[in-house]
């Protein structure tokens, strides 16, 4: 296999770990206001993600540093080209991990309501835009003879596009429920399982109508068997938690977006960005890509490395399996004024 054809599937796979696995911390962050109606619930559902969340924003930097040296033609013309919303990405990843860090700095309802905000606003800003992103990749944009994007910002906001961000979204949120339903006990672990189904139906409705579209327009065989599975595993999640059975429930939809963003860069292969110019230049792995020995030293590299942090990322969640409940947190200390 050509070491283009493994970057690709590398970038594949760092793209699929960081949408499982930050996919349902923004589900968690985008339900708050729904699941956490009281302070301690909603320190309990915080607390659900406190320990991964960070661990999870890692797979977007080595997704993006893969790219940016493995394929530098293609991550010149994407950050170029869509400078606006990965820019509003960034910022609202940033007001995100701030809220995280200071929220509890200080004892005050009003600081703490507008620390959730940025929480909320962390959480759906990406959710969509990368659906939206990533929508706009497999349809083509505007890519002229130098590999220059020569398009605006409101090409990106077409009818498929925004279908894309509204099914990355209403996973997220779906993916996020499952997950506070495995993780928390007590009345948000019954709230959150009806949550999760009813969302899911939602969610496997347009997902089926976005993949189906994916797969006339540019699919593949073999986007076509990833889809088809993604379906199967997504409606069994569902099935799982309405039966009461919470872990199956997460596993079903954790495969199901694993599986659909599989299947999604199948559909790509061989573009990396395909043009909708008929006097433009597409970017492939081939001409997209760094140098054969870039490449080689990259692949010794992510041979070695790649193992530690799995292992490492794994025993992070092992530790704090555990499902945690209202009793749990402990009342916040009076203020001294107040006693």
């Amino acid at each position: 296999m050509e070491l283009t054809t493994v970057w690709f599937v590398l970038i594949a796979v760092l793209w699929i770990g960081y949408f499982t696995l930050e996919g349902f911390d923004f589900g968690v962050g985008m339900l708050l206001p729904i699941l956490g109606t009281t302070e301690k619930e909603r320190r309990v559902l915080i607390n659900t993600i406190g320990p991964v969340w960070d661990g999870n924003e890692v797979w977007l930097l080595v997704a993006g540093g893969a790219t940016f040296a493995a394929f530098p033609e293609w991550y010149a013309t994407l950050f170029s080209g869509f400078y606006l919303p990965l820019l509003l990405i960034l910022l609202a990843l940033i007001v995100r991990g701030l809220a995280f860090e200071y929220r509890a700095k200080r004892d005050d309802d009003k600081w703490r309501a507008n620390w959730d905000l940025a929480i909320i606003f962390g959480s759906y800003v990406p959710a969509i835009l990368w659906g939206v992103a990533f929508a706009n990749i497999l349809r083509g944009v505007p890519i002229d003879a130098d590999m220059e994007y020569a398009g605006g910002f409101f090409n990106l906001l077409n009818p498929y596009a925004l279908l894309g961000g509204t099914m990355t979204t209403l996973l997220f949120l779906a993916h996020g429920a499952m997950f506070v339903s495995l993780k928390t006990d007590g009345p948000i672990r019954r709230e959150a399982r009806m949550l999760a189904a009813r969302i899911g139906l939602v969610a496997a409705a347009v997902t089926v109508v976005f993949l189906g579209w994916t797969q006339i327009s540019t699919g593949s065989v073999g986007s076509a068997v990833a889809f088809a599975l993604a379906a199967v595993a997504l409606l069994g999640g569902l099935a799982a938690v309405g039966n009461g059975r919470e872990g199956w429930g997460f596993l079903g939809t954790f495969v199901a977006i694993a599986l659909g963003v599989a299947g999604l860069f199948l559909a790509l292969f061989p573009d990396v960005m395909p043009t909708t110019l008929s006097s433009g230049l597409g970017l492939t792995t081939t001409n997209a890509a760094a140098t054969h020995y870039t490449l080689r030293i990259m692949t010794v590299v992510a041979v070695i490395f790649t193992p530690l942090v799995l292992v490492y990322q794994g025993w992070t969640y092992w530790v704090f399996r555990k499902r945690i409940a209202v009793h749990h947190i402990p009342d916040l200390p009076t203020p001294v004024g107040n006693r």
